[in-house]
C-alpha cells in the first residue's frame, strides 16, 4: 500500500496548490513545471505520472479527461486523474485532496477519472 503521490496540472488554480501544500506540508506533490514537462500536451503529462506513478490533478474537463479516457481504452497505465470545476471553490479542491491523501492510498486511483466535488 502506498500513500497518493500527487502531480498538479498547470491550468489547475495555483491558490489550490499553495494552499494544499500549506495544509498537508509533508504530501509528496508537485506541478507540471517541477516535474520538468510544464507547457506538455495532455497524453505526455498523463504518460509521465503514469511512469512516476502520480495521480494528476486538473481543471481541464475537456482534453485532460478525454486523454484518461483513451489512455484507459488502450490498456496504457494511469495512475488516476481528478479533475475540479473551475468554479470550484478554493478551499473545498483543497479539502478534498486533503481526504484523497489522508484516507486513499495509491493504488485506489489506478485508471480512475474522478470529478470532485461529488
Amino acid at each position: 500500500m502506498s500513500r497518493v503521490r500527487f502531480l498538479f496540472d498547470e491550468d489547475l488554480n495555483g491558490h489550490i496548490v499553495r494552499g494544499f501544500r500549506r495544509r498537508q506540508p509533508n504530501a509528496d506533490a508537485r506541478t507540471v513545471r517541477e516535474a520538468g514537462i510544464e507547457g506538455a500536451n495532455d497524453p505526455i503529462v498523463l504518460d509521465w505520472a503514469a511512469e512516476n506513478h502520480r495521480l494528476v490533478v486538473s481543471h481541464d474537463r475537456r482534453t485532460m479527461a478525454g486523454a484518461g479516457r483513451s489512455r484507459i481504452r488502450e490498456g496504457l497505465p494511469m495512475a488516476g486523474l481528478i479533475l475540479f470545476r473551475q468554479d470550484c471553490p478554493v478551499a473545498v479542491a483543497i479539502e478534498e485532496l486533503e481526504l484523497v491523501s489522508e484516507a486513499t492510498i495509491a493504488e485506489e486511483w489506478r485508471d480512475v477519472i474522478a470529478l470532485l466535488p461529488l
